[in-house]
């Protein structure tokens, strides 16, 4: 440009009041080129930069400080000032008679984050307190961002403003084409009166030729109607046949589907009837292997007790056979008084043993009994806790259904499910987004009402699942609204999609339909508006063939004793029970869900089964705490005789002990050993006898676990059998049910094609009707036209357009006649419409070739746009690399015009271009460094007045602050017609002293403090130098 310093645009100054955390900041003077504002954290350096933004009119979200314009007001004051003045100089100033050199921008922020703008000139004059016009004053600057620097914004912009033109053009021709069609009519109307005024018998003559040649057209219009439906008749007669075909291949696939469903389901009588026979058995056998369990344990208690017994025994022997040796060895020095003392402590002694084998025998038998009551509670408290988990079970499904009919006071969707109305509310949406064929109905339950109150349980035993089910008209409807349902129900039971063509009209199901004198079908007692929902239930369910009887009895009466009515299947009670001609199926509800009418009766009595089955959970509750401390207390007991017994025994061991050693010197050798040994013979008979009762205990033990072991393999291999029975059944009950569905299915069939047959059958009837009454037509027309001309005529144009223009030609006449005596007004009007519609027609051909025109300068204008686009890329590129070589760094910056987005990747240091690293990988100090690269490069390209960069050297080492700090300075030195501020925490003191440089220091604000004092270099020095 050839400037020392910047005339338009730069900032001279910048003042803060109540901004952000600042009671009051500046005025700062800035210079023309080059500015530093440093500073420590929390000085204010930011806040400048923020208020820059914001005074400016940049968004709050553009400063990365907040979201919103009230957050920079400081806390407790009500609002924040911002005062910028901007240098407005030289031949490019902004109404330079207006401001004068410079405006200064006053921005107030209320609490409430409303901006208001006051523009003022150099005087302090207010000029303006609109936005437009700071948004014209910073375009006139060039006060941008990137895109707008670079007057890519602009071009873009004027490209979506002449196209909008050439919208406007169009639709201006478009409007001048219709205009043009008016006037064109206009013309011929004028035309027309002007030839009429020498026609008017020329007119009458060629009135009465259109009235013969529109009685001919007549009976010619019949005459070509005739045939059509002649021939569509015989093609209908031919395709009747089909039906025919179509009805009697569905009558055998009805008959064959039903004989293989009664097929199946004799087998799975004949299964159950098995399976039944077969239980009394079963459970006979079960019963057996118990008892001969039990006879097991017994014995097998009593060969362990006859073994303890032995060893018993044996240890005895033991210990006398001891005793006698001993006694051999030993010489009898004791007294007679000595023995007679002995004698009788050990008779004492022997006595309390006696005793204590007494009391073991009876801890014993207590200790059995203690296990049996543990045992026998342990397997109650099973039970209950199964009971306990089951109430819990029914009472959290009971508190489900309690809150849906709860939320049914004011929407009784709501009863067929908590998400229900959103699913209503997103097939509505579908539906009006177009997504539908035809719109699904549903849930089929809330489309129908009941006549009686009292067979609501009935309906629903009977409808069952169908309550909550949908209608689709199609298979692509139905996979729609599989994808709005699976959004509420991604896993369990959903509800059921029926697909079955919609008919706007009710089956005729006359002769297929039961009808009792006394007793109503569910289709009777129901109310539906829509047929599509009554058709689908008829298809469904075959409502119409299902009687509802109040009364169980009278339910097996009429079902039952005799041949059921006729067309009747099956029959419900009041209660819900499902009564067949040969076998009855009780309810699994005791009261209906979706259909009762008293909801608060309902939500009473659903209240009170809630409370009694928590009644009933508090009660098994104190059942099971009872059963625990019944079985603690037997374990405690269990443990004390345990330790009795114990504590028994070893008293026992000791008085033996005692014993022993008593006898050891009771009596003299002789004596003493005789009796000895005859007691230890005494010992071994028993030890004989004892191992034989022990040999006989383990061989009745070995007898009762193998008799034991071949009943309960008889039991399990009864059972298995039975169980084997009843998986046979489980596959005839799934091919029970598909065959149930196919015979459905099949009568579905059938019953569509015996009504599209006589639907047909009925279209035929109406088109002969149709063909007699065209044929009377035609002769009536006939005769009517012979009398109007008596030699037919060869008429080619229709009768409503001669019926058109006869009218018209009449009008004419009547006008004419009317208008008749004034000819010079006619000649005048019909002068006057040629030459407008000249004038226009001429102005849509211009605009037309204006249109042409402006298409080929915005192609050559897109080129250019493209090209500068291209350049400014490039040229960004170039001082890139350029920038980033003074560090020996390498680097990459992609352009994608497309998306809009930009990538840089750099290499630190010699190193080849293909391994260049994502700007996230390098160091801090790497990272700044490229960073003001790609600002400097930014800086390049851009047209803007000014620039301000923030902490730019933050993570910056020293060396590569000073090449950074160099490169800026170079760039600024390069570019005295601009302004830079830089804003940092670092200090400047190695900057060198130049009358373009300015520093201005701000320092920590002492306590109490509200203004930030600051200091500049080159103060003394005037803005003009």
């Amino acid at each position: 440009m050839g400037l020392s310093s910047g005339e338009v645009g730069i900032i001279e100054s910048i003042s803060l009041k109540n901004f952000m955390c600042h009671s009051l900041l500046g005025p700062f003077k800035f210079g023309s080129n080059v500015n530093f504002v440093v500073g420590n954290n929390g000085s204010g350096k930011s806040a400048v930069l923020t208020a820059l933004i914001v005074g400016l009119g940049g968004k709050a979200l553009a400063t990365n400080r907040g979201s919103s314009l009230k957050g920079f007001v400081k806390e407790g004051q009500s609002s924040a000032d911002v005062s910028i003045t901007l240098r407005n100089r030289g031949p490019d100033a902004f109404k330079p008679d207006v401001y004068g050199e410079a405006i200064i921008v006053d921005q107030r922020i209320s609490s409430d984050g409303v901006r208001s703008y006051k523009l003022k000139s150099k005087i302090g004059h207010v000029v303006s307190m609109k936005k437009e016009e700071l948004i014209s004053i910073l375009d006139h600057f060039n006060i941008q961002f990137f895109m707008k620097a670079t007057q890519l914004e602009q071009m873009k912009e004027d490209y979506t403003y002449i196209m909008e033109t050439k919208t406007v053009t169009l639709q201006k021709v478009d409007k001048h084409d219709e205009s043009l069609e008016d006037l064109k009519r206009q013309c011929s109307e004028k035309e027309d009166r002007y030839n009429s005024l020498a026609s008017l018998d020329e007119m009458q003559n060629k009135l009465e030729e259109l009235k013969h040649q529109m009685a001919w057209a007549v009976v010619s219009e019949i005459e070509k109607q005739v045939q059509p439906i002649r021939d569509r008749i015989k093609a209908e007669e031919n395709s009747t046949v089909k039906f025919d075909q179509k009805v009697e291949e569905w009558k055998e696939k009805v008959v064959d589907a039903e004989k293989r469903y009664k097929e199946i389901y004799d087998q799975l009588e004949g299964i159950t009837e098995k399976v039944q026979t077969r239980r009394p058995q079963c459970s006979a056998l079960k019963e057996d292997a118990q008892a001969k369990n039990r006879a097991s344990k017994e014995a097998e208690v009593y060969y362990h007790r006859c073994r303890t017994n032995l060893k018993l025994l044996e240890k005895d022997n033991e210990q006398l056979t001891k005793r006698i040796e001993e006694l051999r060895h030993s010489i009898n020095q004791s007294s007679e008084a000595d023995r007679m003392e002995r004698f009788e402590r050990i008779k004492s002694l022997q006595e309390g043993l006696k005793e204590l084998k007494d009391q073991d025998a009876t801890v014993s038998q207590q200790m059995d009994q203690f296990q049996q009551a543990i045992t026998k509670y342990k397997e109650e408290l099973y039970k209950l806790r199964r009971e306990e988990q089951d109430v819990r079970n029914t009472t959290e499904s009971r508190k489900r259904q309690l809150s849906s009919l709860k939320a049914s006071r004011t929407d009784r969707v709501k009863r067929f499910g908590e998400h229900m109305p959103a699913i209503l509310s997103d097939i509505n949406e579908a539906y009006r987004q177009g997504r539908f064929v035809k719109k699904p109905v549903g849930p089929l339950g809330y489309c129908i009402r009941l006549k009686d109150p009292e067979l609501a349980l009935a309906v629903e035993s009977c409808l069952k699942g169908n309550m909550q089910a949908f209608c689709c008209d199609n298979y692509k409807d139905e996979k729609t609204l599989q994808s709005v349902i699976s959004r509420y129900y991604t896993h369990g039971k959903r509800p059921q999609i029926i697909v079955s063509e919609f008919t706007h009209e009710l089956y005729n199901i006359r002769d297929r339909a039961v009808n009792h004198p006394e007793f109503p079908s569910v289709l009777q007692a129901l109310e539906i508006d829509d047929p599509v929902v009554a058709n689908c239930l008829i298809d469904m369910r075959g409502i119409e063939t299902i009687l509802l009887i109040k009364d169980n009895s009278v339910a097996r009466r009429v079902m039952q004793c005799g041949n059921p009515p006729r067309n009747c299947r099956e029959a419900f009670t009041r209660d819900g029970d499902q009564v067949y001609s040969n076998r009855y199926y009780s309810a699994d509800y005791r009261r209906a869900q979706y259909l009762s009418g008293d909801v608060e009766a309902e939500i009473s009595h659903l209240e009170d089964e809630i409370e009694n089955r928590m009644a009933q959970v508090k009660m098994v509750q104190d059942q099971l705490r009872a059963l625990e401390d019944d079985i603690k207390q037997n374990e405690a007991l269990l443990r004390r005789k345990h330790d009795n017994r114990k504590q028994a025994q070893d008293k026992m061991r000791k008085i033996e002990l005692e014993i022993g050693d008593l006898q050891n010197i009771e009596e003299p050798q002789s004596v003493d050993i005789s009796t000895l040994e005859e007691e230890s013979q005494d010992i071994c008979i028993k030890i004989d006898a004892a191992k034989q009762d022990a040999e006989n205990a383990r061989k009745k033990m070995d007898e009762h676990r193998k008799v034991f072991e071949e009943a309960e393999h008889k039991y399990k291999e009864f059972k298995e059998q039975i169980n084997l029975i009843t998986e046979e059944a489980d596959p005839l009950k799934e091919e029970l049910s598909k065959t149930d569905c196919e015979v459905e299915k099949s009568k579905h069939h059938k019953r569509h094609y015996e009504e599209k047959r006589k639907s047909h059958l009925d279209g035929i009837k109406r088109l002969k009707a149709d063909l007699e009454a065209k044929e009377n037509e035609f002769q009536a027309s006939f005769k009517q036209a012979k009398e109007i001309c008596q030699e037919r005529l060869e008429v080619r144009r229709s009768a409503k357009s001669l019926d058109t223009e006869m009218n018209r030609l009449r009008d004419k006449i009547n006008t004419e006649q009317d208008q008749q005596g004034n000819r010079e007004e006619i000649v005048r009007q019909y002068h006057e419409a040629v030459q407008k519609y000249k004038e226009i027609a001429l102005q849509v051909k211009n605009l037309k070739k204006f249109i042409v025109l402006l298409g080929k300068i915005m192609q050559d204008r897109h080129k250019a746009y493209v090209k500068l686009r291209t350049y400014l890329s490039v040229r960004c590129k170039y001082y890139f690399d350029s920038l980033l070589l003074q560090r020996g760094y390498s680097g990459k910056m992609t352009f994608d015009h497309k998306n809009e987005t930009l990538a840089i990747a750099v290499q630190p240091g010699e190193g080849d271009k293909a391994a260049l690293n994502d700007m996230r990988s390098l160091s801090g100090g790497e990272r700044s460094f490229s960073t003001i690269c790609f600002i400097l490069s930014l800086w390049a390209i851009a047209e803007a007045p000014f620039r301000c960069l923030d902490e730019f050297d933050v993570y910056m080492d020293m060396v590569n602050r000073r090449i950074s700090m160099d490169m800026m300075l170079k760039v600024a030195d390069s570019q005295r017609y601009r302004q830079f501020i830089f804003l940092t925490p670092q200090s400047m003191s190695s900057l060198p002293v130049s009358s373009l440089i300015r520093i201005l220091r701000m320092h920590d604000p002492e306590r109490g403090q509200t203004v930030l004092p600051f200091q500049t270099r080159n103060q003394e020095e005037d803005e003009d130098q």
